[in-house]
């Protein structure tokens, strides 16, 4: 397809194209001050964003008496052997003051009567480290002020409604923008200078995910048929404690409950963790999705208990969780909330550097869909939205001390994203959650390889498939256990650990 056959825009010199606007893209929207910045999202009000969902809070050695490299032990610790130590503690170190930015920018982080942020405990963290918005709604309200911000700022303009599907090539291997479209079909090419990929995770690949449906590794597709390098891609985080009401996304019933005292239990009222786990409730992720399925898979149905731990207090200290719940008709303050795993976070993603620069010229990525080797086998509770604004800023200020080369688009890919059908992403959905979810084998990630190249035949390269493929295909590489990664044909973890790095031309 021609270029001319489109309708173009071009930005002007050395302005960012940022896709994506969630925390991480407009974090660093703001930081890339004065230099304009053009955020393309098909968003009009933050709600499809998965940064919105967050209900834990923001980690970070902001109390009195936490260090960063506390924080960056405990984040080591969780990543089970693949977290770069060095990048864990630029996260650490670099943390307090980012929360501190949000402050400013008008956050308004729950507090004590002295003014001091309230912290709360969470999983596999050390102390207590994470600041909350009304108990559950940090993500909501950290997301609902950056767009206040955003639209204050002289040297942001939005580009709404516009869905990215494939980058654009400048012919000499970098990227010079993106080609969106409308979901009337329409098309437009937005050439840049610069173009960042934030666009979240891949939890709607999954049919059982408390992510937005419309995370769908997009940016990993587009990004890996220019050459992009892409990391880890195999190592997915399975929320413990989804609610089990039957809704597609699932909603997610934060771990600060558990940090607050409440038990996962049978349907007696019985206790479990003690026999799967010496950490019980507060074990890393991963332990507490494998011990949840299990006893899904024995028959013996698992429930979050929070009667004693929270009871009348729900409404006020965890309204997302409470209204959740009421609405399927279960009243959190006196019965059990019944719990699955669920898809909720990608550890992998487009490999970057610390400051979000891939290996393809004029491409940046920051936040789920990058890979800096902070998270490993499996990312610490919390630390999400830390990362985006930590590695949101680094990538500001790098792209603003570089200097940049102008690029112009020659040629744009077809890209099948109109034919990726409800029946189609229903297939792939059903097969990803199917076998390659809690535990994989060898049999099921081949069958779903099968299943993809049969849908890949159906409707060509779409990104969705493109990024399923390379899960995958990492999957069944990694012939171990480790972190989220769980093989029944592999329980034990090989050594030394080794991070995986895989190009699209190796699928091919």
């Amino acid at each position: 397809m021609a270029l001319g056959d489109l309708e173009t825009m071009r930005l002007p010199a050395g302005a960012v194209l940022v896709v994506g606007a969630g925390l991480a893209g407009l974090f660093m929207a703001l930081k890339l001050a004065p230099r304009p910045v053009y955020v393309l999202t098909s968003m009009r009000q933050g709600e499809g964003s998965s940064s919105a969902w967050a209900q834990g809070g923001i980690a970070s050695a902001i109390g009195a008496g936490d260090t960063a490299e506390d924080h960056a032990r405990d984040t080591v610790n969780a990543g089970d052997g693949l977290v770069d130590e060095r990048v864990a503690m630029i996260l650490a170190s670099e943390g307090p003051d980012r929360v501190r930015d949000l402050m400013k920018y008008g956050v308004e982080f729950d507090t004590d009567p002295r003014g001091d942020l309230v912290l709360a405990l969470e999983a596999a963290h050390g102390r207590p480290r994470v600041a909350k918005v009304k108990g559950d709604l940090a993500g909501k309200a950290i997301i609902a002020t950056m767009i206040d911000r955003a639209r204050e700022a002289e040297h942001i303009t939005p580009l709404l409604g516009w869905r990215a599907e494939t980058l654009l090539s400048d012919g000499k291997g970098g990227i010079a923008g993106a080609m969106a479209r409308k979901d009337d079909g329409s098309l437009m090419a937005v050439e840049a200078d610069i173009t960042v990929m934030t666009t979240g995770g891949i939890g709607g690949l999954f049919k059982i995910t408390t992510n937005p449906k419309t995370s769908r590794g997009d940016a990993i597709g587009m990004a890996a048929v220019h050459g992009a390098v892409i990391r880890d891609p195999e190592f997915v985080q399975f929320h413990p404690t989804a609610i089990d009401i039957d809704r597609d996304p699932n909603p997610l019933a934060t771990e600060a409950l558990r940090g607050e005292g409440a038990t996962l239990v049978t349907a007696d009222g019985k206790r479990f963790m003690d026999a799967y786990h010496p950490d019980g409730e507060l074990a890393p992720r991963d332990d507490v999705s494998r011990a949840v399925f299990a006893q899904i898979q024995k028959g013996d149905m698992p429930f979050l208990d929070c009667r004693t731990a929270v009871g009348n207090h729900f409404p006020e200290e965890f309204p997302t969780v409470f209204e959740s719940c009421m609405s399927a008709g279960i009243d959190p303050r006196t019965g059990l909330i019944p719990i699955a795993p669920a898809v909720h976070y990608h550890m992998g993603g487009i490999n970057t550097d610390d400051c979000g620069r891939t290996n393809l010229p004029g491409l940046w990525a920051v936040g789920e869909c990058a890979a800096t080797g902070v998270h490993g086998a499996n990312r610490l509770a919390s630390n999400s939205l830390l990362e985006a604004i930590v590695f949101g800023n680094r990538a500001a200020h790098a792209i603003n001390a570089d200097t940049h080369e102008e690029r112009r688009a020659d040629y744009i890919g077809n890209q099948p994203w109109m034919a990726m059908t409800h029946d189609v992403s229903e297939t792939l959905r059903r097969g990803m959650t199917e076998h390659c979810g809690v535990r994989r084998n060898a049999k099921g990630l081949n069958k779903l390889l099968g299943t993809i190249a049969d849908l890949t035949e159906q409707v060509g390269e779409a990104n969705p498939l493109i990024a399923a493929r390379l899960i995958v295909s990492g999957a069944l590489a990694r012939e171990e256990s480790r972190g989220g990664h769980y093989r029944d044909d592999f329980p034990e973890e090989t050594n030394p650990p080794r991070s995986s790095y895989i190009t699209y031309d190796q699928l091919v």
